[in-house]
């Protein structure tokens, strides 16, 4: 009987680590045709023309699509959420994003023409077949070059490639507490762009019922009713009344989920990461080929593919500025970031910048003046989507390393700037200044665990040992905090058989462990022992909403509505019971899984009490749908320790140390794994992932695993992950969003102790810090006469170390 709380080993392993899971191209469909993409080799270039004449004579070929044969079939684009500014109604511009290019390609791997045959290598064939004629045109691969004064417009909707440019305040008061300050300090970064890559390529099959008119759209994704609506509109795009755009919005709306006739569905799903969040051409594609081939059609992308037409995600440029009193007491921030957008404004993605990034831009500490800037760019680059930690790492990285940069600059304990500047728990819940409602937290408990489980009084002794070894040792912090919740909407239903309850929710499983830990909350909530409790979920005919798993949110969102149906459920049980066991209902108690009668022994099952219900014509089913008011918020405090060997450049990440609070744990075991996948994220973004692309072309350079480098299990330590919770307020289960704050905190926390070694500022290290660049770095250092390995902890400077380099 595992309820909350209790570090419970996956339900689901059994199942997975036997090989009897199923994912997308597991699944032995009869009669299934198989789908292969024609990429743009373009990052920007006209289209002259697309003859597809040879690839339609060749063995196996059932159909061709280019983007005139959809046009003529009424599908239509990809649209983002794009929202107008709340204060000053300025809109986005953008592009809606093409199924199939028709007169201009803007990125290398921009889908072309879709080619449908009987088997897998006959499809490929047939696509390396397609003949297109391209006109090239110059390309803008970087946000310096699609932000530069007379450079190339990607389209006449988006004047100077800008999306949007907003401000959050005039700066005036800003400017008057900066020229007031003692000190300013200021960083200039880049947050790089990086990939994805979950384990399983992403896919979809596609499927038409000509006799009811019905798609069936199965894929490997994390948000299956956005599917269904944005596919939908897609295909319905041809419908007057589906191409009356909203004048505010710049949106067509999304046809009712009765309308749709879309029906998604995902079985097991490897990994998702904020890349499968949202719609692509590829799932429209399998569903109008299906339609026309009268046959399931299957697409599912290789390695090197996703590399470049999976969103990817970050690539943010910052500059910040932080003025501090005397005594080192934050008085103002300004922020200016440029977002890239890549080719295409995606999905929600805009949502990133204009709401994520700008929800608590202090981040864990009290700064009563900021000033932000926004802008976003495209560039003939993969179109950005998002990953762990959106807008928050974005957030969080800058104040980071801000504060490093005033300890560098201008003697103060970095440490002590953390404690003395962090908002305490006696404001909570605390409204920040930009409004946000952060309803709970101890941050400073977090900071002060952190330090105390990282060893951070020994610091000195363990630099002391490392110059011996002829090593530089460094140690970086990062405070963080994230908004989680995602999709406002969710729902779950209850309903009762003789053996079991089926417990139905509309968010999604992609590796989180929900089969186990959402069984532990009915459980703790109704007290059924997991094996009768039955669990579903990932398919959108199973329930008409869900908001999928984005933000954190499944455990949230799902618990809140649990809660309430089983609330429900107790209260109509109870009814049944006072009837069966002869007493008064408020004599009725629900004790442990069983209505009883108070002071006897009297009581009756949950199960027998449905199936008493079920036999006088009543139900104890219960559906709930729930609205959230509020996200939670996660927080915490990350430690990286590593050294640097001073001849080579080479970074070893020797201890990281996370205390993190996620109110209400539900398993702790699991939880613990999220926290090891992030910081498994974050930290190889500063150490080894990053996107590249050809400053001339907009080639990509990371098309594979040769290119872009992958963490592996060798490249780190063993993580001490640890929590210090406060139960969140706004729901009631207590539970916070997990499994993003290591890709949030643990990039500036590696880039602060690699700094913190080699004895530069913070900012001095942009993008990952391969050995060639730390190398680079530190001769730098060294011809500037500048002091090795300096730092709080007292350690002297040790330049002999390096005399040899």
């Amino acid at each position: 009987m595992a309820s909350i709380g209790e570090s419970v080993v996956r339900i689901e392993d059994a199942r997975l680590l036997r090989g009897a899971g199923e994912y997308l191209d597991d699944r032995g469909t009869d009669g299934v045709l198989y789908g292969s993409v024609v990429r743009s080799v373009y990052a920007h270039a006209k289209l002259a023309s697309i003859d597809t004449a040879v690839a339609r004579s060749m063995p196996g070929v059932v159909d061709v699509f280019t983007g005139a044969d959809l046009a003529s079939l009424g599908i239509g684009p990809i649209m983002p959420n794009a929202q107008a500014h709340p204060q000053t109604g300025e809109p986005f511009h953008f592009d809606p994003m093409p199924i199939l290019a028709t007169e201009t390609v803007r990125y290398v791997g921009e889908p072309v023409a879709f080619v449908v045959a009987q088997s897998r290598n006959l499809a490929a064939d047939a696509a390396a077949a397609v003949e297109i004629d391209y006109i090239a045109l110059d390309a803008l691969a970087s946000l310096e070059a699609a932000g530069a004064v007379g450079a190339p417009q990607l389209s006449d909707d988006v004047p100077g490639n800008l999306c949007l440019d907003w401000r959050t305040s005039d700066g005036t008061d800003i400017a008057a507490a900066f020229a007031a300050a003692a000190h300013v300090v200021r960083v200039d970064l880049h947050n790089h762009r990086i990939l994805a890559q979950p384990m399983e390529p992403r896919g979809a099959e596609g499927e038409f019922d000509s006799s009811t008119g019905d798609y069936l759209l199965t894929l490997a994704s994390q948000n299956l009713h956005s599917m269904r609506d944005h596919v939908t509109r897609s295909l319905m795009a041809g419908r007057e009344s589906d191409q009356q755009a909203d004048a505010d919005t710049q949106q067509i709306p999304l046809p009712r989920a009765a309308d749709a006739r879309v029906r998604v569905r995902a079985r097991d799903v490897g990994g998702g990461f904020g890349s499968r969040n949202f719609v692509y051409p590829e799932y429209v594609m399998v569903l109008v080929a299906a339609h026309r081939a009268g046959r399931p059609v299957r697409w599912v992308a290789t390695r090197s593919e996703g590399c470049i037409s999976d969103h990817q995600a970050r690539d943010v440029k910052i500059e910040a500025a932080l003025a501090l009193n005397a005594q080192g007491q934050f008085l103002a921030l300004k922020t200016d970031a440029v977002f890239s957008a890549g080719a295409y404004m995606t999905g929600v993605a805009c949502g990133v910048p204009t709401g994520q990034y700008l929800s608590a831009p202090t981040a864990v500490y009290d700064i009563p003046l900021v000033d932000q800037r926004i802008r976003v760019l495209l560039s003939n680059t993969v179109p950005i989507g998002v990953t762990r930690g959106p807008g928050f790492a974005e957030t969080v990285d800058p104040i980071e390393r801000l504060i490093d940069k005033a300890a560098f600059e201008c003697g103060f304990d970095r440490v002590q700037l953390r404690r003395s500047n962090l908002v305490s728990t006696t404001r909570m819940p605390w409204t920040n200044v930009a409004g946000t409602r952060i309803d709970s937290g101890d941050f400073k408990a977090c900071l002060e665990g952190a330090l105390t489980h990282s060893g951070y009084a020994e610091l000195s002794a363990r630099k002391r040992q490392s110059v011996a070894a002829g090593r530089l040792r460094g140690y970086g912090l990062a405070c963080h905090i994230k908004g989680t919740g995602g999709a406002p909407e969710e729902n779950v239903s209850f309903s009762f058989r003789d053996d079991a309850m089926v417990f139905t929710t509309g968010t999604q499983a992609i590796g989180q462990g929900h089969e186990t830990s959402f069984r532990q909350i009915c459980t703790h909530l109704l007290g059924l022992p997991p094996e009768q409790i039955e669990y579903r979920a990932g398919d959108t005919d199973l329930l008409p909403i869900g908001g999928g798993h984005g933000s954190s949110r499944a455990t949230y969102m799902a618990s809140m509505a649990m809660s309430y149906a089983a609330s429900s459920v107790i209260a109509k049980g109870k009814v049944v019971a006072a009837q069966y066991l002869e007493a008064a209902l408020a004599d009725i108690e629900f004790v442990h899984g069983s209505f009883a009668v108070k002071g006897t022994d009297k009581r009756l099952g949950l199960l027998e009490v449905a199936a008493q219900a079920q036999r006088d014509g009543h139900s104890l089913d219960t559906y709930q749908h729930t609205i959230r008011d509020a996200l939670t918020w996660p927080n915490g405090c990350h430690v990286a320790e590593l050294e640097v060997d001073p001849q080579t450049g080479e970074v070893f990440l020797l201890r990281y140390t996370a205390v993190d609070d996620h109110g209400t744990l539900i398993n702790p075991l699991l939880v613990q794994g999220q926290a090891h996948g992030a910081i498994m994220q974050g930290a190889a973004q500063a150490l080894m992932e990053q996107a590249h692309y050809d400053a001339s072309s907009a080639q990509p350079l990371t098309g594979s695993f040769l290119d872009y480098a992958m963490p592996r299990a060798m490249d780190f330590p063993h993580f001490d992950v640890s929590f210090s919770n406060t139960p969140c307020t706004t729901n009631p289960l207590g539970v916070k969003g997990a499994g993003e704050p290591g890709a949030i905190a643990g990039y500036p926390a590696v880039a602060n102790a690699i700094a913190d070694a080699i004895g530069v500022a913070p900012d001095s290290l942009t993008g990952a810090a391969s050995a060639f660049r730390v190398w680079q770095l530190l001769r730098q250092a060294r011809a500037d006469g500048r002091v090795f390995n300096s730092s709080t902890s007292g350690i002297a400077a040790i330049a002999t170390t390096l005399k040899n380099t």
